[in-house]
């Protein structure tokens, strides 16, 4: 039987979730353009495939449905023309090609099989490969300086490496999905894939939005559902605060939270994210760097008499608390000491995916923040991620949750 689409937590048991699965986008990635398209390094694909593999067998394993974000995307072009033509028209850049290559680029792709078409939106083309899939063709217009001026290895149209962050471009929010505005520029492309998926895939019509690409950034990275009703939005690198606000007066609207945490976040990279300094492990617990834990803050708003308020700042887990109707918040440290703790943030330590309340899925290689959760009570899946956190994401940023059970009622027996 599928299940129900729907998640109003962090913790209820995982019963769907859509990954990415690397492909040829990671091997477009080369020491010179890396950083902007922001990773940390060059990674080894076939191992990073492995890895991803085995996170997915082991999701598999907990009895989760894994949805591949490549599969969803094929079938959504081959069942909706007006897939296809939303993907083209938005990997098509005319004011980066001009107006003869753009009408060029997408006569080609208006052909191409729906794979195929995938595979080309998602890990991108060189003008050399557009050159040689153009060979047998009729002639296209070539007057194009564009084409003339570029090199042949230059992208047409750029690939997509971050997809493997699932987390980022929707999220959601009781039996609505929320699609994201991400900040930078080598990401924006990506909501439009995932916003297709959704508008077009039959597993997902009739689906409700929750929130729907506005202008101000929010990134899915920065939400956390921390109980029914009670969502807390990191303001950092990646969310602005005008995000934030856009995001809680949606969800007012739309009664799918009575009150939004925002969180001020350090804006740099090793923080990019709320969820890579807390998460959430289990109804009342939550993995923590510990640099942070005293200084975290939040401001609370929430819908009264028609109109938002705004409380605070103040002390994260004691607002936290508060919203969620618990005394206080169990807080885990990911590490003994300064350096440690610092090493394992960087490495995603924070950055777990919880299958069920308790039991969650992290890093091996963040072997004192594992050891701390397992002495606090938590069970802790390990898989390998050295190629994987070349992009700076663990276990909960590769994965979307579309259908948890409710945090608010007992759990769903599998018999």
């Amino acid at each position: 039987m599928t299940a129900q689409l729907c998640a109003d937590s962090e913790v209820g048991t995982l019963r769907t979730v859509i990954l990415h699965r690397p492909g040829d986008e990671l091997r477009r990635l080369t020491p010179r353009n890396n950083d902007q398209l922001l990773f940390d390094g060059v990674p080894w694909v076939d191992r990073a495939q492995e890895e991803h593999d085995a996170f997915a067998e082991l999701l598999r394993g907990r009895g989760v449905e894994v949805l591949l974000l490549a599969d969803l995307l094929t079938q959504a072009m081959t069942t909706s023309g007006a897939a296809r033509m939303q993907g083209i028209s938005a990997a098509v850049n005319e004011r980066r090609l001009g107006r003869a290559l753009a009408r060029d680029l997408a006569s080609h792709l208006r052909g191409v099989p729906a794979a195929e078409l995938t595979s080309i939106l998602m890990a991108g083309m060189t003008f050399d490969e557009l050159l040689a899939a153009e060979s047998g063709e009729p002639e296209m217009s070539g007057a194009s300086l564009v084409r003339r001026m570029h090199h042949g290895a230059d992208f047409v149209i750029d690939p997509l490496p971050n997809l493997l962050f699932t987390r980022d471009s929707s999220f959601w929010i009781g039996s609505r999905v929320a699609i994201t505005s991400l900040a930078l520029p080598a990401r924006l492309r990506e909501t439009t894939l995932t916003d297709l998926i959704y508008a077009f895939h039959p597993r997902f019509l009739g689906i409700r939005r929750a929130y729907e690409s506005r202008t101000a950034p929010v990134e899915g990275g920065d939400v956390l559902l921390l109980a029914p009703g009670v969502v807390a939005v990191g303001v950092g690198e990646r969310t602005t605060p005008a995000g934030a606000e856009a995001l809680a007066r949606s969800l007012f609207d739309d009664e799918l939270a009575h009150t939004v945490l925002v969180v001020p976040i350090a804006q740099e990279r090793a923080s990019m994210h709320l969820d890579t300094v807390c998460t959430m492990v289990d109804f009342d617990a939550v993995v923590m760097y510990p640099a942070i834990a005293d200084s975290l803050s939040a401001f609370t708003l929430r819908r009264q008499n028609g109109a938002v308020t705004i409380r605070g700042a103040d002390p994260f887990l004691e607002a936290a608390a508060e919203s969620m109707g618990i005394g206080k918040l169990r807080v885990i440290d990911t590490g003994l000491d300064h350096v440690t703790a610092e090493r394992e943030q960087w490495d995603d330590g924070n950055n777990t995916l919880a299958l069920a309340p308790g039991v969650v899925v992290a890093y091996e290689r963040n072997v004192e923040t594992n050891a701390r959760l397992e002495a606090s009570g938590i069970e802790v899946l390990r898989i390998s991620g050295s190629e994987l956190g070349s992009g700076r994401g663990g276990p909960r940023c590769m994965s979307c949750p579309v259908s948890r059970d409710s945090a608010a009622s007992p759990p769903v027996s599998d018999e």
